[in-house]
């Protein structure tokens, strides 16, 4: 039996390898969504705290430099929180391009890997076309033999 040979198998190779990249694309997008996603998380937090702070404040004797630099705080921590609700945006952003990239490069794997499975069947449909050949001149070969010794 003839041994079977993908002629396309180099370009499934680099599908695979295009495959894995996009992966670990898609899994370092994710990690970095991640990452702004706890950094803002981090900023709510501390801006609970200041609000936390300022209820303090205003419970005991008022004192004007402390409430000015608390309401300061808030303003600034609001900033923050709004510039870090940007970086989440852009990183989901990535995240869903690293997503279509990976499905796309998925999809172009699975094509090949058709192509390679329909051609896989061809040649084992050749290969029994073959045997069954052989078989048959075989078959008459022998046939043809029996009659000789006989007739």
């Amino acid at each position: 039996m003839a041994r079977f040979r993908y002629s396309m198998q180099n370009i499934l190779d680099i599908k695979l390898k295009m495959e894995t990249q996009a992966k670990q694309e898609f899994s370092a997008m994710k990690n970095a969504l991640d990452d702004e996603e706890e950094k803002l998380e981090a900023l709510r937090t501390r801006k609970r705290q200041y609000e936390e702070e300022a209820e303090r404040l205003r419970m005991g004797t008022l004192r004007i430099l402390e409430l000015e630099a608390n309401q300061n705080a808030l303003l600034v921590m609001d900033e923050y929180i709004a510039a870090q609700r940007e970086q989440v945006r852009k990183a989901e952003k990535r995240l869903e391009e690293a997503r279509e990239k990976l499905a796309e490069v998925m999809k172009e794997r699975k094509t090949q890997e058709t192509l390679k499975d329909k051609a896989f069947e061809e040649f084992l449909l050749e290969e029994n076309r073959a045997e069954s050949k052989v078989v048959d001149e075989l078959t008459s070969y022998t046939y043809g033999q029996k009659r000789q010794v006989n007739g």
